[in-house]
């Protein structure tokens, strides 16, 4: 019989981008319903234009900030719990490697193989990269979904800045007097044309994804114009 040979076969998968992909979607996503939100709430008050523009720039620089620290903040935490289970499963191989290698059997033979051959295969992973085989089948730690902070929190400003600068356009290119009629409808279409790319770019049904996030964004900047419209000053 001859030797089998195996040729590594390589794919490309979405969830080797769900980190980035989940930071850019909820910056750009944030960046447009939060400055279109501000300008529909101050526009609603009457302000001028000169300050509904200044209102829109502090909010893209402000959001922009504050996402990115925002993001590297709680995914640095992420990443600190998970370098701390790291340590912690490097120890335990170190001071107790059968009781590891029955771990990790009995985590085969719970997603279905027979005893013998878990612990075969258990045995060779170990023999491999013990620590990466306890790290992705115990931890469930892997590289593609391993906590990237500055990945993060680079995704999440440059993302929501882009999103905001949208509602920017549209307020220093629309006219004063159907300013606020402007940036609802065109930031309606920017959430919806964002859901679609999401779903494209994650394979998940785009319609319902683009109604979504439309549906949540003009909610919002509805309320913020009611809010606006209470508490504005008179035409």
């Amino acid at each position: 019989m001859k030797p089998l040979h195996y040729r590594a076969h390589f794919e490309r998968h979405r969830t080797e981008r769900i980190g980035w992909l989940r930071a850019a979607v909820l910056g750009a996503n944030d960046g447009i319903i939060s400055t279109a939100s501000l300008v529909a709430g101050v526009a609603a008050a009457q302000a001028s234009h000169a300050n509904i523009m200044t209102t829109a720039v502090a909010g893209l620089v402000a959001g922009a900030m504050s996402m990115a620290a925002g993001e590297f903040v709680s995914v640095h935490s992420q990443a600190d719990t998970e370098k701390a289970d790291l340590e912690r499963e490097r120890d335990e191989l170190a001071t107790d490697g059968e009781a590891e290698l029955r771990e990790l059997t009995a985590i085969y033979v719970r997603r279905g193989l027979e005893p013998v051959l878990a612990n075969e295969v258990a045995t060779q992973l170990m023999a491999h990269d013990a620590l990466g085989a306890h790290a992705r089948d115990e931890l469930g730690i892997s590289e593609a979904l391993s906590a990237r902070p500055l990945q993060a929190a680079m995704a999440s400003a440059v993302s929501f800045a882009v999103g905001a600068a949208m509602p920017l356009t549209v307020v220093a290119l629309a006219p004063e007097r159907s300013l606020l009629q402007w940036t609802v409808v065109s930031a309606a279409f920017f959430l919806a044309l964002l859901g679609a790319i999401a779903a494209t770019i994650g394979g998940t049904p785009v319609a319902r994804s683009a109604m979504r996030v439309t549906f949540w964004g003009t909610l919002a900047m509805a309320v913020t114009a009611g809010v606006g419209a209470l508490f504005g000053a008179p035409p």
